[in-house]
């Protein structure tokens, strides 16, 4: 459940009963301070400014039209026309229950897209270090969210150019023979930059 979207929609009923004309914006937002409440409804102010009334005089409409049963403890007007809603902590505490009991914690289901994510593509002919890790790692996080959300997502992983690479490493090898027997993976990076420097 999205409660601000809850809260807005609560908030702009009241205001078009009030008086307010269809589509205007209650500007609910979280309170940045525990003393304005949860949440606070902004736009009242321009409304009424619309209207050609006093703001608290509209806020005060507007809380006496507002059905927030069982989901506020309590509303009140701050300031020249501020609503602060205050959510009851009963109410809270059961939604977080049902989300915790919903099989995909109350997500709403989207409508599913295919979304190619492309990450990672490290060069497959040189060492690999922290830093490849990081894209693979934001990558695979994007790819879980989003199948979360019921997308059907295709993971990519480019192979960067390799060929000139992979060419000079099998043409080392060859000029080396059996010298590169001794080599190693834990000789990979040397072997490669060698390979550079001597061709």
């Amino acid at each position: 459940m999205n409660i601000q979207a809850l809260l807005s929609d609560k908030v702009s009923q009241a205001l078009i009963a009030a008086g307010a004309p269809a589509g205007s914006e209650p500007q609910v937002r979280q309170s940045a301070k525990a003393q304005f409440g949860d949440y606070q409804a902004n736009g009242v102010m321009a409304v009424a400014k619309k209207l050609g009334m006093q703001p608290r005089q509209l806020a005060e409409k507007v809380i006496e039209l507002l059905d927030l049963d069982g989901i506020a403890r309590k509303v009140e007007i701050a300031g020249p026309g501020f609503i602060n809603i205050f959510l009851d902590r009963q109410w809270v505490a059961s939604k977080v229950e049902e989300a915790l009991k919903a099989p995909k914690l109350g997500v709403q289901p989207v409508e599913p897209q295919t979304i190619v994510v492309d990450y990672s593509a490290p060069n497959v002919a040189k060492q690999m270090h922290v830093g490849h890790l990081r894209s693979t790692i934001i990558g695979d996080a994007a790819v879980r969210t989003l199948e979360f959300l019921g997308h059907n997502v295709i993971r990519a992983n480019h192979v960067g150019d390799w060929g000139t690479q992979f060419g000079m490493l099998i043409a080392y090898l060859e000029k080396m023979q059996t010298k590169c027997q001794r080599h190693g993976l834990i000789g990979f990076g040397a072997f490669l930059s060698a390979s550079q420097e001597n061709l």
